[in-house]
């Protein structure tokens, strides 16, 4: 599976989580259980979403401070967990360059959410790894 397939995969895992309220270890295992073997696919969605979990207050509070007066319980949930997603890569993995990041939560939001969520998450990404 390709990386950006995997990237989809755990944007959909960290929507169910805040669907769910369940932010557990055990919610990403059942997941993960559900879905083919495929060990770099898998590897790359547990250790994203365990970075979220990990970190989750504080990927929160970057998002919401470039949000521009947008918390995250009103933003769509599917952009909220976009945002998250991508604040995860950019902030937690050193192996994704921060204009990846954005530019596949971009198509996300394109794919996913509404018109207008693209340039809403392109906005609230561009200002957060400008003022890192």
């Amino acid at each position: 599976m390709s990386r950006k397939l995997a990237r989809e995969m755990t944007m959909k895992l960290i929507y169910q989580m805040d669907i769910q309220g369940d932010f557990s270890e055990e919610i990403i295992d059942r997941f993960i259980g559900e879905l083919p073997d495929d060990e770099q696919q898998n590897t790359y969605i547990r250790d994203v979403a365990g970075k979220y979990l990990e970190h989750k207050a504080a990927i929160d509070q970057k998002i919401e401070q470039h949000a521009f007066e947008w918390k995250l319980d009103r933003m769509p949930k599917v952009d909220a967990a976009i945002l998250r997603l991508a604040v995860a890569e950019i902030f937690y993995r050193e192996d994704i360059p921060e204009s990846v990041a954005i530019n596949e939560a971009v198509e996300l939001a394109k794919k996913y959410s509404t018109d207008h969520s693209g340039s809403f998450i392109n906005g609230i990404l561009g200002s957060l790894v400008e003022k890192k």
